[in-house]
């Protein structure tokens, strides 16, 4: 990371990680992200490896943020979302360049959360957000506690209110999240944290 990048803000990017209800949930989670968010959003959403996805169309129809499907070896930027393509696992590197895998499945899923948080804590640190929305099964919890142990902030959907608790529950039981919030109220906690250190 350049020293500019370190100066502007002490957060550099943003992951998440969805599966049942997470197209809705990431609708509304974007949507109220606004047009001019500072970082880069990563997304793994499960979807069935067996159809094209046209989540990215989607979820373009709800925020004003650009969304994408993630390329091999691309650049990240901010203000734009990366989407895990079906059946590929998204990581990130130091320099915030993506690289999309087909190794094995985590938790019976690819892409997986655990993946993507793991790849995050270990590029950027204390400068991750990692947020769990909606979804079944566990995929995300042992994310969240690397992206916690690296210093970074980890944000969950709360398990009471969310569409499907098991992905929210799982990652509360780590004992790594900072913040358990109504789906409403994330956007808010999100762009609160990447544009603290720029009032």
């Amino acid at each position: 990371m350049t020293s500019e990048q370190h100066a502007s803000g002490q957060y550099a990017i943003v992951a998440v990680a969805s599966s049942a209800g997470g197209i809705q949930a990431l609708g509304a989670l974007l949507g109220a992200l606004g047009p001019d968010l500072p970082v880069p959003v990563l997304v793994v959403q499960h979807l069935d490896p067996r159809h094209r996805t046209l989540l990215a169309e989607v979820l373009t129809r709800r925020t004003t943020l650009g969304v994408k499907l993630a390329d091999d070896q691309e650049r990240v930027k901010p203000g734009t979302v990366y989407l895990a393509p079906p059946d590929r696992h998204l990581l990130v590197g130091p320099e915030g360049i993506l690289t999309l895998s087909n190794s094995e499945l985590v938790h019976f899923v690819r892409p997986s959360a655990d993946l993507l948080f793991e790849s995050v804590a270990g590029a950027y640190g204390s400068r991750a957000i990692a947020c769990v929305l909606t979804g079944t099964g566990v995929d995300g919890a042992m994310g969240v506690d690397a992206v916690k142990s690296r210093g970074g902030t980890v944000i969950a959907e709360d398990p009471e209110t969310a569409q499907f608790a098991g992905m929210p529950t799982a990652a509360v039981g780590t004992g790594a999240v900072d913040f358990v919030l109504r789906l409403e109220e994330i956007a808010a906690a999100i762009r609160g944290l990447v544009e603290n250190k720029r009032q």
